[in-house]
């Protein structure tokens, strides 16, 4: 699962359910579609004849339009997973509730409670304040849709286990069960549980701390000027944090970006291993963990 988690530009696990639909969804050949929970494409009942002569015209045209209707909504609900795949392939942003984290729950009224309910799941089956497992994002959509991404705080990569996953997405779905037939909620939501992307937006400065020992794609703005700052960017490693000033300090990465300036299968000069660039945090505008390609 460690190396599923290191696919580039997709979440490393991803499970999707609907949740109290009587309705069938067919499955689609989503990117980060995941076949669990989806239930079977073939449950419309056959249409009924009350005789070997004549039937009833009224049943079978509303078996029909039931049909009719249900295919209707399945294509909704795939569109609106499509547009939310092409969201999250976009450029990531702080706080986009996707890579970027955060929370994002769109003017959708029943966000709050949707977002207290995974919290409480967290917090009774998952170690509760100080566990192991934090929400990194959530979002919701005024369609009926909730996404989650769950961080493990103990793993290299804060990726949960698929199993890790499957357990929260059970709970959490009892969860909003009893919420939507007490009518907190809607009755019909489809929820979407994964683990951030290996491209993930680090918080600073928490997550320094915490992924020093990988390398970092970092986007900072450098000072020309008293006045001037242009943006710059390079594969760095954490060297020192300085928290009371607020300031970071970086070095060269051993990687192919920073190694090909030299010459094909050279490794870094001398030169190269001792530079660093002290940069406040304020002047940080983006930090994501680097995948090798």
């Amino acid at each position: 699962m460690r190396g599923w988690c290191l696919k580039k530009g997709v979440p490393a696990l991803t499970l999707r359910c609907l949740l109290l639909r009587s309705s069938s969804l067919s499955p689609t050949t989503h990117p980060h579609f995941h076949p669990l929970c989806v239930p079977p494409t073939n449950q419309q009942p056959p249409l009924r004849f009350f005789s070997s002569i004549t039937h009833d015209h009224s049943l079978q045209q509303r078996r029909l339009d039931e049909q009719e209707e249900e295919e209707e909504e399945e294509e909704e609900w795939e569109e609106e997973w499509e547009d939310d795949y092409e969201d999250s392939t976009a450029e990531p942003q702080i706080g986009d509730g996707g890579d970027g984290g955060g929370v994002v729950l769109r003017n959708v009224g029943w966000g709050e409670r949707a977002l207290s309910a995974a919290r409480e799941v967290l917090h009774t089956h998952f170690g509760g304040d100080g566990g192991d497992f934090t929400i990194y994002a959530f979002k919701t959509s005024p369609s009926g849709y909730v996404y989650v991404r769950l961080d493990k705080l103990s793993n290299r990569f804060g990726c949960p286990s698929i199993e890790e996953i499957e357990s929260f997405n059970r709970l959490y779905m009892k969860q909003l069960e009893e919420f939507g037939e007490q009518g907190e909620i809607p009755a019909k939501l489809a929820l979407e549980v994964s683990s951030p992307g290996a491209e993930r937006i680090l918080k600073v400065p928490t997550d320094l701390e915490r992924f020093k020992d990988m390398p970092m794609n970092v986007l900072y703005l450098e000072e020309k000027s008293e006045t001037k700052y242009h943006e710059a960017q390079g594969v760095f490693m954490v060297d020192e944090i300085e928290t009371e000033s607020g300031h970071c300090i970086w070095r060269l990465a051993n990687v192919k970006e920073n190694r090909d300036a030299l010459g094909k299968g050279r490794p870094l000069s001398r030169k190269q291993k001792d530079w660093r660039l002290r940069v406040p945090f304020t002047l940080l505008k983006r930090v994501m963990l680097y995948i090798e390609s």
